[in-house]
């Protein structure tokens, strides 16, 4: 074990066991959390424990996934499990604080459960619940439980021990072939071999080399990035160092989206108090390596995910993408060899160099080795963050964990099924309902028709109508076009329109025709996947809800409703992105 990190494991080790000798308050901060009121819980709390004079620390932690209970509270008395309140108001200020002062266990608040141990006066163990048990948390496993901004707290469980044995102890390539074991994949949506893309850059000339990590994340209903970076960012900060020895590279930059104010905050102090405690910059913990990190900033900008639209971003120019060959990993960001990894791709490898490859190679199904992170999103019960093996369908995810169709909605009692998905972003599949006995693993979603992206998933209920969310996606996809090559901006538009001809009463037998040839010029002649990738939920949708589509261009008529509104509208002429009119405005 290395002398320096042993100093900080020692230290941690500590504040560990004095927290544990206290009762703790965490309140979920996360964007989830703070939207619905978390943050001025919070300040109540630790007014109530100042002026009552009690033995209790309250302090911040990020989303532990359970998004649809938010603002969640939990109490850890020493040696007992983890309490949680869910939907917690200020109006349960006084009972948590009478729960510390009178040391009692009576509850009559919005008690979700117990965690982390035995039931307490007959309490659900929230380790039973379906949102819980088919969970693996490898990439989330802190999330919810430690504080983001306290180092000692990432340490404590075992943080950067990953990067300690392997600058100590290994060799770059020992690093690079574990993960190979490991089996890890790209999680940004390509799926590509992590061991091998990181081969690219091992072989490219120094001295300067990056590591890039790609926070983008303009997919709408996707938000494990941000979750992860807001909750533990130092599994980042690990992971891209870890990325660094491994690949010979000496600095890197984390590349998040302009006004994401938790992820980029709390990055920006994870990596400043990494810094303090030489886990980055020179010759960390005493070794030869060195390896300097920051945070870069980009505007609003869907196509600055595209891995040399993001290098362009961070060079101050306009996200765009360039042209390949070169390829990043020979001409990068500022003309120097480069490497892009997706958050939750980093976020993975601690535990891998800590645990072993083959540990990791053991969860999985087939080639999808390890878990996904997927946010349920749209008409079910439980929408959250939730991290699962591949392997389960996509009926689990959808009818288990998130609870399928809400049976309620404001009081009405309700009969709704699940209709369809929206999966991978808006460039990934809608899938029917019988996609949901499909696998999830990178293979099966693809022979399905769609991506697992960034692992957003949509549910549409029978209430939603295929044509009008296809219409509202390819509109997104338009307005978010950088405009660069022509097949891309115009392919868009002209999909936009025929899309909105048809929902709104207009369409015609050849769009079935029409559609194609617009998305197959796409694919063939677009620089980057914005454009490739334009036709797929289109495509998906026809392969599934053909029916719709036919019923709106021979029957005149929504089959759900959803369009009727629309129908006598006036089609536009002009194209979408010169008007400033966007479909469904």
């Amino acid at each position: 074990m290395n002398k320096q990190f042993e100093i900080l494991r020692q230290k941690a080790t500590k504040r560990n066991e004095d927290l544990k000798s206290t009762v703790q308050i965490r309140v979920g901060l996360g964007i989830c959390g703070e939207s619905v009121g978390a943050l001025e819980i919070l300040n109540q709390l630790k007014d109530r424990i100042k002026s009552h004079d009690l033995s209790a620390v309250a302090y911040e932690v990020g989303c532990i996934g359970l998004c649809y209970a938010e603002p969640l509270v939990d109490i850890q008395k020493p040696g007992e499990p983890r309490i949680f309140f869910q939907n917690v108001t200020e109006d349960n200020i006084d009972e948590i604080i009478k729960l510390i002062s009178e040391n009692s266990n009576n509850f009559t608040g919005s008690v979700l459960g117990t965690l982390g141990g035995p039931s307490i006066n007959g309490l659900p163990q929230i380790e039973e619940m379906t949102q819980w048990k088919y969970q693996t948390r490898i990439a989330t496993r802190n999330c919810g439980t430690n504080n983001p901004n306290e180092i000692l707290d990432y340490i404590s469980t075992g943080g950067y021990e990953g990067l300690s044995k392997a600058i100590s102890t290994m060799s770059p390539e020992e690093v690079r072939n574990e993960v190979a074991t490991s089996g890890l994949r790209g999680r940004g949506g390509a799926a590509f071999p992590t061991a091998i893309k990181w081969g690219f850059l091992v072989n490219s000339p120094g001295p300067d080399k990056y590591i890039l990590v790609n926070c983008e994340e303009g997919d709408p209903g996707a938000y494990n990035d941000k979750g992860i970076l807001e909750s533990d960012p130092h599994t980042l900060i690990e992971g891209a160092a870890i990325a660094g020895f491994a690949t010979g590279a000496n600095k890197g930059y984390v590349f998040i989206r302009h006004g994401h104010n938790g992820p980029i905050e709390r990055t920006r102090e994870g990596i400043k108090q990494a810094y303090e405690a030489n886990l980055l910059g020179d010759n960390i913990l005493g070794s030869d390596f060195s390896f300097e990190l920051e945070v870069a900033l980009v505007g609003e900008s869907y196509v600055s995910g595209e891995e040399t639209a993001l290098m362009e971003a961070i060079e101050g120019k306009r996200a765009m993408p360039r042209s390949r060959p070169p390829f990043p990993a020979a001409v990068g960001v500022f003309g120097k060899p480069s490497n892009i990894n997706n958050v939750k791709t980093l976020s993975y490898a601690p535990e891998i160099i800590r645990k072993g490859g083959e540990w990791f190679s053991g969860i999985g199904y087939g080639r999808s080795t390890g878990t996904a992170i997927l946010c349920l999103n749209g008409n079910v019960k439980f929408p959250g963050m939730y991290e699962v093996a591949f392997g389960i369908t996509i009926g689990q995810v959808v009818e288990k964990i998130s609870g399928g169709a809400p049976e309620k909605w404001n009081g009405a009692t309700l009969h709704r099924t699940v209709k369809l998905l929206q999966t991978g972003g808006p460039l990934g599949g809608v899938l029917g309902r019988e996609s949901l006995e499909t696998l999830l693993d990178f293979e099966s979603m693809a022979a399905a028709g769609a991506i697992l992206g960034s692992g957003g998933i949509i549910v549409g209920d029978d209430t939603v109508c295929a044509v009008d969310l296809v219409r509202n996606l390819v509109a997104f996809c338009q307005f978010e076009s950088c405009g660069k090559c022509f097949p891309c901006r115009l392919g868009m538009t002209h999909l936009v329109e025929v899309l909105e001809r048809i929902s709104s009463g207009n369409g015609s037998p050849n769009d079935f025709k029409l559609m194609p040839i617009v998305g197959n010029a796409m694919a063939q002649g677009s620089l980057c996947g914005h454009g490739q990738l334009g036709f797929n939920p289109i495509s998906s949708a026809l392969r599934y809800f053909g029916e719709d589509f036919r019923i709106h261009i021979e029957e005149n008529r929504c089959p759900t409703g959803s369009c009727i509104a629309t129908f006598h509208r006036p089609t536009r002429t002009r194209p979408i992105a010169s008007s400033g009119w966007y479909p469904g405005s």
